[in-house]
């Protein structure tokens, strides 16, 4: 079997990306683990037709200005989603909050609480999405349980 890892060359990585989709919230509606060589906006053809498969409610998506160009008008003709890209204007410097961009970006966080998550060690891209959900459902349940108390 080979290996699912390879190298992109536009971003300078090696191993894998995840692909995922969110809610307002920060719960993950979808996610998708290709190896590194695979373009943004091919995985996104994939995953935006799976999570609007699923949820049939979904009508607006997010998204930073790595899935410009076709993918916009292959959403709305294919999927039925409007893809809204969020830029950062360019007289901007340094970092700066992109509206919307930042519950992407704290759900990584989140999920990089889990150790799994944090080194790239699983063969298949099957159980590395996995390895998503499974962490997903622990942030899921840390904020069902409430904040935590300390012992009387």
């Amino acid at each position: 079997m080979p290996l699912s890892r390879h190298r992109d060359k536009g971003k300078q990585i090696n191993g894998r990306k995840r692909h995922v989709v969110v809610d307002t919230l920060g719960l993950l509606l979808g996610v998708m683990v290709t190896s590194a060589d695979v373009g943004d906006r091919a995985a996104a053809q994939v995953l935006l037709a799976r999570v609007a498969n699923a949820h049939h409610r979904l009508a607006l998506i997010w998204a930073d200005g790595g899935y410009t160009g076709s993918l916009v008008e292959h959403c709305l003709a294919a999927c039925a989603l409007v893809l809204a890209i969020v830029k950062r204007s360019d007289d901007q410097k340094g970092f700066v909050v992109l509206p919307k961009r930042w519950i992407v970006e704290r759900l990584f966080a989140h999920l990089m609480r889990s150790r799994r998550l944090v080194r790239d060690v699983e063969r298949r891209t099957a159980s590395a999405e996995a390895m998503l959900y499974w962490s997903m459902t622990m942030v899921m349940t840390r904020r069902l349980a409430g904040p935590h108390r300390g012992r009387a």
